[in-house]
């Protein structure tokens, strides 16, 4: 394929969220050792501290935009003018935009605008809108009503949109999009442990690596009381922190359920520190209710466990079903069933071979068909049939 110039338009900075630094960075990274030159443009929301900074990432260039200098409407059409400048001035073949909304989907259609020969093309990892995470997060009804209008109207102005999940793809699909020019890109991984069975224990542990609004979390509690009465040495390992105070709901149920000394709670965590929590896990829960944005997503934590080897007990919604191939690498148990979740973590518990065999199961599955080498190649055919749309 000929060596294309790409610009990734990042919906926030590098840090704190995940999106830049487990989907569009591996992905650019990816396309830069199949012979690609990726920058990656992103405003510094909730990072000012890069303000303004351009670094070289495993020999991508990430550049933050300067800090808005103005209030108000005039502060969001600063960032996005700022965006929009380093876009055009990149010289790309190809402009991706990642997630359609905020300052990034403001910054394609005037770049659509005044550049209607540069091919746009959009992913969505996420539903954004009614339902998704217009539902969950706090922001101004009046930004809920834009981000809305925005996901439902960018899918109608880009050459071809990559998606994280099967739910995402029908649901462009039925914003009017035709199926060829969607494309099915869901989260991989670069980095595979090596295998090397866990030596059998007493003091076993379960890992909840979340952000506690993917499920009810009564429902873990009531899981976890019927495993601790048949495997009361178990442990639960606990990382992350929810949206609305949500991990408190589950600490103080748990006390309320006599579980307290079964818990041991680390909150958020940095990336860094993660491998060596995941790495004392025997198992891992991914408990799910069946919603749209549960559907609508691509767990990069499942992708992470799954890599490091850990043998998964999650609900068969959405792209789990996709990752999971029951009793193979990983059980698959229906949502918002706690009795069936607790019945699938104790078969673990008590069977290390089960445990060491849909771990190792995990790890092939990644390996054989979610490594971002891999991946990349279906982002190229996106590439490719957006410049063929323009000439």
């Amino acid at each position: 394929m000929t060596q294309l110039r790409i610009t990734m338009l990042a919906p926030f900075g590098i840090r704190p969220k995940g999106t830049l630094a487990v989907r569009m960075l591996p992905l650019a990274q990816a396309l830069l050792r199949r012979g690609h030159t990726v920058n990656i443009l992103a405003p510094p929301v909730q990072n000012p501290q890069d303000a303004g900074r351009s670094d070289s990432i495993g020999g991508v260039t990430v550049t933050h935009t300067p800090l808005p200098t103005m209030r108000g409407p005039a502060n969001v059409m600063q960032q996005v003018l700022s965006l929009l400048r380093q876009a055009l001035a990149a010289k790309s073949h190809v402009l991706h935009l990642f997630k359609p909304k905020g300052y990034g989907g403001l910054a394609v259609l005037l770049a659509r605008a005044i550049r209607p020969d540069l091919p746009l093309v959009l992913d969505t990892d996420d539903w954004e809108g009614w339902g998704g995470w217009n539902d969950l997060l706090p922001c101004p009804y009046p930004a809920k009503l834009f981000f809305a209008w925005q996901e439902q109207n960018l899918p109608r102005r880009v050459a071809t949109i990559t998606v994280a999940s099967r739910t995402l793809e029908t649901l462009v699909w039925g914003l009017g999009t035709p199926p060829a020019q969607v494309f099915y890109l869901p989260n991989g991984s670069e980095n595979i442990a090596a295998s090397t069975p866990k030596p059998v224990s007493a003091q076993l542990t379960m890992l909840l690596y979340t952000r506690f609004w993917e499920f009810t979390v009564r429902d873990v509690v009531v899981a976890l009381v019927a495993i601790a009465n048949r495997c009361p040495q178990v442990r639960l390992l606990v990382i992350g922190r929810g949206e609305r105070g949500e991990e408190q709901d589950l600490l103080r149920l748990a006390r309320g359920a006599g579980l307290a000394a079964m818990i041991d709670y680390r909150g958020w965590v940095e990336p860094d520190d993660i491998p060596c929590l995941l790495a004392r896990a025997d198992l891992a829960l991914m408990p799910l209710d069946d919603t749209l944005i549960n559907r609508a997503r691509c767990s990069v934590k499942m992708v992470e466990l799954m890599a490091e080897g850990l043998p998964i007990v999650a609900g068969r919604v959405g792209e789990a079903d996709s990752y999971i191939e029951n009793e193979q690498s990983g059980l698959l148990v229906p949502p918002s069933d706690p009795a069936a979740l607790a019945q699938a973590a104790l078969r673990l518990l008590e069977d290390p071979a089960l445990r060491q065999r849909l771990g190792a199961g995990a790890q092939a599955r990644i390996a054989s068909a979610y490594t971002w080498d891999r991946l990349a190649v279906t982002a190229e055919q996106a590439y490719l049939l957006a410049l063929q749309e323009q000439v």
